[in-house]
């Protein structure tokens, strides 16, 4: 199963770059409104090109794990998609100015033991 864990990885990386994407397009259009119209509303969030961007990867991120699924168990694979919030926190406290406060890093670190833990078994 460890010879899987970069395609684990990549899986990884890919939702947290989606998450990191859709993040930075929804800044870009700032709070949502049902003005003009729902319809209206989703073609501009779908259609903005950082949002597009983020839900491609998602796509990426979404085909790599069902492939991971083929060839791993659930219980091995499901629990690295945690490290996707390790990246997103880091990146959001880096990029985004986001608070990442001491209660946040500790669970962060569970997170890795956690995984740590799992990669192990």
């Amino acid at each position: 199963m460890t010879r899987y864990i970069p395609l684990i990885l990549f899986t990884v990386l890919t939702n947290a770059a989606a998450q990191i994407m859709l993040k930075k397009g929804m800044l870009s259009l700032g709070p949502v409104t049902l003005e003009p119209g729902l319809f209206q509303t989703i073609f501009r969030i779908v259609f903005n090109p950082w949002v597009f961007l983020g839900l491609a990867t998602f796509v990426i991120s979404m085909a790599s794990h069902l492939v991971v699924l083929s060839r791993v168990e659930l219980s091995f694979a499901y629990p690295f998609l945690s490290l996707a919030y390790v990246v997103v926190a880091v990146y959001a406290y880096y990029v985004f100015k986001e608070d990442v406060n001491a209660l946040r890093v500790a669970g962060i670190g569970m997170i890795c033991l956690g995984t740590i833990l799992i990669s192990r078994s």
